[in-house]
């Protein structure tokens, strides 16, 4: 699994464009359930708010396994589209942007709006602090009962996360393990007598 950037946390920006208030926000997402509550949370917090436009990226920018928009009643294309755009021209992936407006009275057109919706987002996304999370390599291993904790006990010292375990003659066990730590699982298991498969 290969690393890319992420936003390391939440930031907040507010920006006025002819009367019309808008409060952008960044911040990672894993789950498009993960930003359906982050986005429903956001309404929440904004009941009087005319629109709460948004776009987010799951997956290695460029080739993300998934995204999506939404311009809440804005003419189409005015507002997710310009969002998504400034997304993808930040090489980020796993984030969510929205961008709540409360209307000023005064309309801005379609060129205005998504001049504004771009420039909340680029306010948000150019200060947010990015981080890149390890490197996964995914291998699955079969083992005797006996040696599950013995191999429980490695993972927790080594920042491998277990995604599966399952039971039958033996024990298959399917883990994440930091790139930096994938030699010492291979020369772990051969001491163990475990087989083990790399994931590709």
């Amino acid at each position: 699994m290969k690393a890319y950037p992420i936003p390391a946390g939440a930031l907040e920006r507010e920006t006025e464009v002819r009367k019309s208030h808008f409060i952008a926000r960044v911040a990672p997402v894993h789950s498009r359930e993960d930003m359906q509550l982050q986005v429903a949370r956001i309404r929440s917090e904004h009941p009087a708010a005319r629109h709460l436009c948004w776009a987010y990226q799951i997956g290695k920018p460029g080739s993300a396994a998934e995204a999506g928009m939404n311009d809440d009643g804005e003419p189409s294309g005015t507002a997710g589209k310009p969002i998504l755009g400034v997304i993808q021209h930040k090489d980020m992936g796993d984030v969510l942007v929205t961008v709540v407006r409360y209307f000023g009275g005064v309309k801005l057109g379609a060129g205005g709006l998504v001049r504004a919706y771009a420039g909340a987002a680029e306010s948000v996304l150019s200060e947010v602090e990015r981080t890149v999370p390890s490197a996964l390599t995914a291998v699955t291993l079969a083992l005797d009962f006996a040696l599950e904790q013995a191999l429980r006990h490695w993972a927790g010292q080594h920042d491998a996360e277990i995604k599966a375990v399952g039971y039958d003659t033996g024990v298959s066990v399917r883990l994440e393990v930091p790139d930096a730590h994938l030699e010492a699982l291979l020369a772990f298991c051969g001491a163990q007598g475990m087989d083990y498969s790399l994931d590709s």
